[in-house]
């Protein structure tokens, strides 16, 4: 396994749609392989999802975990779809690997559902809450050229880390 480079903001791949991956790739081995190091590559930055869009590869394809008691499962993502959003919404503090050092306060819905293919090609059907559903939805985003910074509503939270760890932060926050 590979650690792999992360696209930073101003990198143009990050703001194109990426292509859908043939369902008769899935299995291959440099698929298989490039999960691989997406997973590693999450862990070692460490983040709790990223995309293949944020290592140069325009394919929609998500990696995410997160451990601990509000975390969520490994989840690997392929072509996925979200075919419902929750009508509760949830305002979270969000930071983003290819978006180095800042954090900044998001709204978005606190339930999805999401069909996709998982990293075996079997298609999947589940419902996602809190942090997973955000999640879901930041890393999906990176899938149609979108950041966070996108999204958030209220600029004056956008904070730098340093200062985010002084003046906002209850408990430690990865970066999504």
């Amino acid at each position: 396994m590979a650690i792999l480079p992360i696209a930073k903001l101003g990198n143009p791949i990050l703001r194109q749609t990426a292509a859908e991956v043939d369902p008769r790739e899935i299995r291959t081995y440099d698929l298989q392989q490039f999960i691989d190091n997406l997973l590693e590559t999450m862990l070692d930055e460490p983040g709790i999802g990223l995309a293949a869009p944020q290592v140069s590869r325009s394919i929609q394809l998500v990696v995410m975990g997160c451990e601990g008691e509000d975390g969520f499962p490994k989840t690997v993502l392929i072509n996925p779809k979200i075919i419902f959003y929750g009508p509760q919404l949830v305002e979270s503090w969000e930071g983003c690997l290819s978006v180095d050092g800042l954090r900044g306060k998001v709204t978005r819905p606190s339930v999805v559902r999401v069909q996709a293919l998982d990293r075996y090609g079997k298609s999947m059907d589940f419902e996602a809450t809190g942090l997973y559903a955000v999640c879901i939805q930041h890393e999906m985003d990176h899938l149609i050229g979108k950041l966070f910074l996108d999204r958030m509503t209220d600029m004056t939270t956008l904070t730098q880390l340093h200062e985010f760890g002084r003046y906002w932060q209850q408990d430690p926050i990865p970066a999504i």
